[in-house]
């Protein structure tokens, strides 16, 4: 596809995920309490969207992740959290 019929496409769909992404970030800055690793994670994450590199979505998913190789002996909860909190913050 040319970059035109890509944005054609696509368009409408990212710029409602980036208001919905900014919208969610503004519940949290109004929200009573201290913020966890995945609020630090999820604005680790940001800077990459902006950067030039043809892999971003690789390195978004990459900075949300754990890069840890080693299998922990149990789970710390009953799902995943969508973050690491091993991440630095």
């Amino acid at each position: 596809m040319t970059r035109d019929q890509v944005l054609d496409l696509y368009f409408m769909d990212a710029r409602c995920k980036l208001i919905e992404l900014a919208a969610f970030l503004d519940r949290v800055d109004r929200s009573e309490g201290e913020a966890d690793f995945r609020l630090a994670a999820l604005r680790n994450a940001l800077p990459l969207l902006a950067s030039p590199n043809a892999e971003r979505a690789k390195a978004v998913l990459m900075a949300l992740s754990d890069p840890t190789v080693d299998p922990i002996p149990a789970a710390f909860g009953k799902g995943a959290c969508g973050a690491w909190p091993g991440a630095p913050r």
